[in-house]
């Protein structure tokens, strides 16, 4: 493990008993484009979405019992997205890990909003596979508890869409219009979506789904129409 990988290590509270689980964590797809004999860091993605999710889900059942069942589903998707993941990873210095292509270097990859999401999903399943479940609740949860906590304080701003389109109405009478276009492969696609009122581009949201990225979209929307007319 080289020396940025230790940093990173340490950065996520784990030491690693395999240390090829995090060199391959940080391996993105254009990098085995380039070099023979590895393996992308997807599968660990997968595993590490899938961990993540229960983790997310458990701590915030059992922290706020008078939450019902959909503002815990808003709650966990505020802390489970590819935007809120991709800081999280960049507060981890994730980006200076990457083993990118050439190509995808040169274009910023590393500061990518789905690559760092992505990344820090398969770090996750590098943890899960190292040490398992306890361990890996307990790396999550220090990870996730500052992003929660703040969810928990704007819970009422959560559901973005219904929002932003209770706002425009108000003070335009016209209702958000959502642009979408999605990139990568059918089994890892990433979701663009633009949202724009009276053809003025209001936010710009990224997401594994259309609903996940039209939030995202939503919520920077509203944070610009409340700094517009306070």
């Amino acid at each position: 493990m080289n020396e940025q990988l230790r940093q990173l290590s340490e950065r996520l509270g784990h030491s690693f008993v395999d240390e090829s689980l995090l060199e391959a964590a940080v391996i993105h797809r254009s990098w085995i484009s380039e070099n023979d004999g590895y393996e992308s860091n997807e599968r660990l993605e997968f595993l590490g979405d899938a961990v993540l999710g229960w983790i997310v889900a458990d701590i915030v059942y059992k922290r706020h019992a008078d939450l019902a069942e959909g503002k815990l589903t808003d709650l966990r998707k505020s802390v489970v997205n590819a935007t809120a993941l991709a800081q999280v990873a960049d507060n981890l210095d994730v980006g200076e890990c990457l083993l990118l292509g050439r190509g995808e270097a040169a274009g910023g990859g590393s500061h990518k909003t789905s690559i760092l999401s992505d990344a820090l999903e398969a770090i996750i399943g590098a943890v899960y596979l190292d040490a398992g479940a306890v361990v890996a609740y307990e790396v999550v949860g220090a990870l996730m508890s500052a992003s929660i906590d703040d969810a928990v304080e704007n819970i009422d701003r959560l559901d973005a869409k219904t929002r932003l389109q209770e706002m425009t109405a108000r003070l335009f009478d016209a209702a958000p219009h959502y642009v979408i276009t999605d990139s990568g492969p059918d089994h890892d696609k990433t979701f663009v979506a633009v949202v724009v009122v009276n053809n003025r581009e209001l936010g710009t949201g990224e997401g594994r789904s259309k609903k996940a990225a039209e939030q995202v979209a939503a919520e920077i929307a509203c944070d610009t129409l409340d700094s517009e007319h306070k």
